[in-house]
């Protein structure tokens, strides 16, 4: 039996697309720049912010400068509205309930930021008892790098071979893979399956429930 199970927050957990897309439009638009439609930013989305941002910039205007411009309306706008529209996906909430009454211990390990990954959790999921919720903090490599995957096996004092990483993009399944431990892509997230099977994960679900018979 699994004893520790790591979780993706954004396309794993919670929907979030929306609400980064109003985000990252809102300052783009605040700028003078082009937006985007929402379900642009599916492929935009996964290695932090800086790089959403990026990737959201024309091509022809993705300097450091520009970055650092549109990330302080970013952080401004997203901190104020980053629960307007995210929602837990089907099935979540009864699987994090189910997995701690097993006795199961939980994580959250994300590339979006610090603050906005716990305000989240707390929000959608008060009720559970995380050991760790972990996003990206500034001079931490962050995922597919396997630091935030060792830093919470420190926590949790388990082996390798008790823990199963669950997320909805090659960058999860590439971190779990750096990490050598069990990985599990869902396909209800951002990415298309095609895009896990390219790092051959140990398992792909289709439901928050199936994730039971593998613990």
């Amino acid at each position: 039996m699994k004893k520790l199970i790591i979780f993706d927050l954004d396309g794993t957990l919670l929907n979030t697309i929306a609400d980064l897309a109003n985000s990252t439009n809102y300052a783009l638009r605040k700028l003078g720049y082009p937006s985007h439609p929402k379900e642009a930013y599916n492929f935009m989305v996964g290695n932090g912010i800086n790089k959403l941002l990026e990737r959201a910039l024309p091509e022809n205007k993705r300097t450091e400068n520009n970055i650092l411009h549109i990330r302080e309306l970013f952080l401004e706008h997203y901190d104020q509205h980053n629960t307007d529209e995210s929602t837990p996906y089907e099935g979540i909430s009864e699987l994090l309930n189910n997995l701690q009454e097993k006795g199961v211990m939980l994580a959250v390990a994300s590339n979006k930021y610090q603050t906005a990954t716990r305000k989240l959790v707390k929000h959608y999921f008060n009720n559970i008892k995380f050991i760790a919720v972990f996003g990206q903090i500034d001079g931490i490599k962050t995922k597919p790098d396997p630091t935030i995957v060792y830093n919470i096996l420190e926590i949790a004092k388990v082996t390798h071979e008790d823990i199963l990483y669950v997320g909805d993009s090659g960058v999860d399944m590439e971190t779990a893979l750096n990490s050598n431990i069990c990985s599990c892509g869902v396909t209800w997230g951002f990415r298309p399956r095609a895009e896990l099977e390219q790092f051959k994960p140990n398992y792909i679900v289709d439901k928050a429930n199936d994730i039971l018979s593998l613990i």
